[in-house]
């Protein structure tokens, strides 16, 4: 008669499920698989003990860093103040290097105790959409010295960080980008003005969750065109370019969800362009190459939407490409 397992005791319960093996094997393989998982405990507890070794370490230069960082925003985007006849009272240094400061002593916190970087995103949205908020409430184009600002932070604490430590890091500060140069806040407050099935909101929405697949087909399909260009980040090909040009190409969408959901162009007009015109020149970015990524994005767009969904976005897209064309922004002119 077969034994009734659940009436054995432990070891022997143990013995006989391992029967049609040596019982040697069974424990060697369940010693090997104890240790493995202690190793991965240790593992997890060394990765923490070294991000909360380098959270300390650079949290105690983050005054300096917001200074450095200020100083970098400023020689590269003094003169387009000037140019953009951008009143310098809306731009407080000491503010801005505070709020650098602050963020960034946050993002190193959440870092430094491994909390997921989507999750950090949904805690400091909120801070960053008031940040942005508070900066363009006079003036839009203001974004592009905060951005600037808060993006030099990051790369100078990045270039502080060990070697090992860096890529996990920058995904913390990815997330502090991405919520400075694209308007996700505005994007939301647009969208809560929609009944949930209003066809404007769920064409954005089908879009939403395909932007960063969208954008990285884009970027890359821009390096392949362009295997020589190099801006004053460096090639196209380069890690840190990568991972800019996914972030503009993002950018772009969300203003142009944005502009559908607000059913109006003030926010290309006002704030993306602006930006673009600004910035560009100043890193060497070629307008041919911002006019490529638009025409992808369109095809992008279409092949991804219905017709019927895919129509709200033709008059802001046509509007963006015109804006962008080598009539009003021509490469010798750079």
């Amino acid at each position: 008669m077969p034994h009734n397992l659940s009436l054995l005791p432990e070891p022997v319960r143990r013995l006989e499920t391992v029967a049609n093996q040596p019982f040697s094997e069974a424990w060697a393989k369940k010693y090997l698989r104890n240790l493995a998982e202690q190793d991965d405990r240790i593992e997890v507890l060394k990765h923490s003990e070294i991000a909360s070794e380098v959270a300390t370490t650079l949290k105690q230069t983050l005054r300096t860093t917001s200074l450095q960082a200020w100083g970098r925003t400023e020689a590269l985007l003094s003169q387009e103040m000037i140019r953009h006849q951008i009143d310098p009272e809306l731009i407080d240094p000491w503010e801005v290097a505070k709020d650098t400061h602050t963020i960034y002593q946050t993002a190193l916190s959440a870092y430094a105790q491994q909390i997921p970087p989507a999750k950090f995103s949904t805690k400091i949205a909120r801070d960053l959409g008031k940040i942005r908020q508070n900066y363009t409430a006079n003036d839009p184009r203001v974004i592009g010295f905060i951005s600037m600002q808060f993006h030099y932070g990051g790369q100078i604490l990045l270039n502080l960080t060990p070697p090992a430590q860096q890529e996990s890091l920058s995904a913390y500060f990815k997330v502090i980008d991405d919520h400075l140069y694209m308007p996700l806040q505005r994007a939301y407050q647009a969208a809560a003005e929609y009944a949930y099935d209003a066809p404007q909101l769920q064409a954005v929405q089908k879009l939403l969750p395909l932007s960063s697949e969208i954008a990285t087909k884009i970027a890359e399909r821009v390096m392949q065109m362009y295997p020589n260009y190099q801006s004053d980040a460096g090639r196209l090909s380069d890690t840190n370019v990568q991972i800019s040009s996914v972030r503009d190409i993002e950018m772009f969408q969300v203003y142009l969800w944005v502009c559908v959901l607000e059913n109006n162009i003030s926010a290309i007009q006002q704030e993306l362009f602006p930006l673009c015109v600004m910035l560009y020149p100043r890193l060497k970015v070629r307008w041919e190459l911002v006019r490529q990524l638009i025409h992808l994005l369109g095809i992008e767009i279409r092949s991804r939407l219905e017709p019927q969904q895919a129509a709200y976005f033709v008059p802001y897209y046509k509007s963006l490409r015109a804006m962008f064309s080598p009539e009003v922004l021509p490469d010798e002119k750079l």
